[in-house]
């Protein structure tokens, strides 16, 4: 296994770390969750330049690659969402654009065509991981030794917690919306009866 696939077999590794920092209480488990997912989201950045770079990429790359990413972010998510950070239909709206877009690719190579990432798709995939790091800052200076246990946030914590939480999750929502509409009519070719 080369470098980018075990990059990318860590990436799931660190996912769930991820989701066990964050549904299990012990101290730190937000700043450990933080410490995670960005060691995860820098994994997802590396495993495809050094593909690229070194002339590295595999089948095995190809198709875990996006799942993998696709995991990692859904995961997020939903632990999002019972931490009451962002509203449930939005992981919902992440999490089928997801397999509707996983579903389309597999269709196409069925069909003998491969259907790559665009530059849209790949905003989504920052924004949403910017969503999810900008929550998990908040919840980690939310821990002490920042904040004292059981005292009340200040009103800057709560102007970002709900105003920056909804732009960076309502950008990322709209990206996502938007490019899967566009990838399915990109490719809606690939949804004809054969």
């Amino acid at each position: 296994m080369n470098l980018p696939n075990r990059l990318t077999v860590g990436r799931l590794g660190l996912t769930i770390l991820v989701v066990v920092a964050l549904s299990v209480d012990f101290p730190f488990h937000y700043t450990l969750a933080l410490v995670f997912f960005v060691l995860a989201a820098a994994t997802d950045y590396l495993d495809g330049e050094i593909a690229r770079r070194y002339a590295l990429i595999t089948d095995f790359g190809k198709l875990m690659d996006p799942l993998v990413d696709k995991t990692m972010t859904a995961a997020a998510f939903v632990c999002l969402v019972s931490l009451k950070a962002i509203p449930a239909w939005a992981a919902i709206v992440v999490i089928v654009r997801e397999f509707l877009i996983t579903g389309l690719r597999l269709l196409a190579v069925s069909k003998g065509r491969v259907l790559a990432a665009d530059p849209i798709g790949k905003h989504k995939t920052s924004w949403q991981i910017a969503t999810v790091i900008f929550f998990l800052l908040l919840l980690a200076y939310d821990e002490p030794p920042f904040h004292k246990q059981g005292a009340t946030h200040g009103p800057v914590w709560e102007a970002l917690w709900l105003y920056g939480g909804w732009t960076v999750s309502g950008v990322a929502v709209a990206l996502t919306l938007y490019s899967g509409f566009d990838y399915l009519w990109r490719h809606r070719s690939m949804l004809e009866a054969d």
